[in-house]
């Protein structure tokens, strides 16, 4: 039996109960869990190997990198800078970065490019991997590309490239990187242990990821047997120029390992945020509140922040998603805990959200190194369900 570390308020047991059934029943190897609510933390649990292959324990400053839900701290970093003046969103992106008016793009304004409706989701000549770490040959490259579709008539999850064009809008409009903006505007002001780019000195403290893959790949059947619901889908995971796996492929080789030292350290906006469920759930409370002091949005800019941008089908994902301004909104498949959250997933299970709604005050980090394709995951889905049980 793995054993629970850390505390949970009175009410919030059931958060513990599903924490350890992760374990037992659903695969986690390591994992942390954390709940605010109205700005003070009401759950704060971890537990499990932090190394599958040295047996490392995973303890309380155990670092885990999330991947995509990193959008939600770049996004909170673009948001501060809207706060104080300094960025537009219905400006276009060339304002502050000229160079991105070529080829059909002068007109593109920056919220397209946060609610993943600018077209930019792959590169016609992918680069390779040290170019991309390397942040200027990518960030030209980006600048230089032709859209893939007519910016603003569809929205596509721009999982890669996301975090090279909002980061370097944040970087031309503050004059710092966009992990040097997080660390010294939101990391330090909050005490979060969060990072884009990954200092040398925390590296011991990161888990190693384990990967597994669905029961069934779809990709290796006959058409005729996939369900008549995911044959488009699985049609474009077949079909390599597809925009379904073009978007992931924006290097050469497409696949990064997000365990390299070079890899953590470097800076990618969209995909290698690394830190605690602590940090993130603290972040996001104070994106709807104030913690020890410290809120970083305002109601106004929150509202702005969050109003919905995009909802229906993907042009890369092929199913129904909803984005705001760089944070996910609620769907059927991730209803978080009600209509008014926002946040973002992260590849395979972790999980990242806030809800202003007053009757909940609820913010939500949930991160783990057992990384599960497919959509039999249930692990982040019983921890808030779990959560809004307790917090009604």
């Amino acid at each position: 039996m793995t054993i629970i570390d850390g505390e949970v308020a009175p009410g919030f047991e059931p958060v513990r109960e599903a924490f350890a059934a992760n374990f037992a029943r659903h695969g986690d190897i390591g994992a942390a869990v954390c709940v605010y609510r109205h700005g003070r933390p009401v759950v704060d649990l971890w537990g499990g190997i932090a190394d599958p292959e040295t047996g490392r324990p995973w303890t309380r400053d155990t670092l885990q990198l999330v991947y995509s839900a990193t959008k939600g701290a770049t996004a909170t970093a673009a948001h501060m800078l809207v706060e104080r003046g300094l960025l537009d969103l219905d400006a276009p992106v060339a304002s502050y970065w000229p160079e991105f008016a070529a080829n059909g793009k002068a007109d593109i304004p920056v919220r397209w490019l946060l609610s993943h409706q600018a077209g930019l989701v792959a590169l016609d000549e992918p680069l390779p991997v040290a170019d991309a770490l390397a942040w200027d040959p990518m960030t030209a490259a980006l600048a230089a590309q032709r859209p893939q579709w007519t910016p603003g008539t569809a929205h596509g999850y721009h999982g890669r490239t996301w975090g090279w064009l909002v980061g370097e809008v944040i970087r031309r409009v503050s004059g710092r990187t966009p992990g040097r903006f997080f660390a010294d505007e939101i990391a330090t002001p909050l005490g979060l242990d969060f990072h884009i780019g990954l200092p040398a000195s925390a590296r011991a403290r990161v888990s190693r990821m384990a990967y597994r893959s669905p029961s069934v790949d779809l990709t290796t059947v006959p058409a005729t047997s996939v369900p008549e619901e995911l044959r488009e889908q699985v049609a474009a995971w077949r079909d390599p120029d597809s925009l379904s796996n073009r978007a992931f492929a924006v290097t050469d080789p497409a696949a990064i390992d997000f365990d390299a030292p070079e890899v953590q350290a470097a800076e990618l906006p969209s995909s290698n945020g690394i830190g605690t469920a602590r940090s993130l759930a603290r972040m996001y409370a104070a994106t709807i509140g104030e913690v020890d002091g410290v809120r970083l949005l305002t109601p106004a800019t929150l509202a702005t922040a969050t109003e919905e941008q995009t909802n229906g089908k993907d042009r890369v994902m092929l199913l129904p998603s909803r984005f705001a301004s760089g944070y996910m909104l609620p769907t059927e498949a991730n209803p978080m805990t009600g209509p008014n959250a926002f946040g973002h997933t992260g590849r395979g299970g972790s999980l990242a959200f806030a809800d202003p709604d007053p009757d909940h005050g609820l913010a939500f980090g949930y991160v783990m190194n057992h990384i599960v394709s497919g959509s039999d995951d249930e692990r982040a889905t019983a921890l808030v369900d779990a959560v809004r049980k307790a917090a009604s």
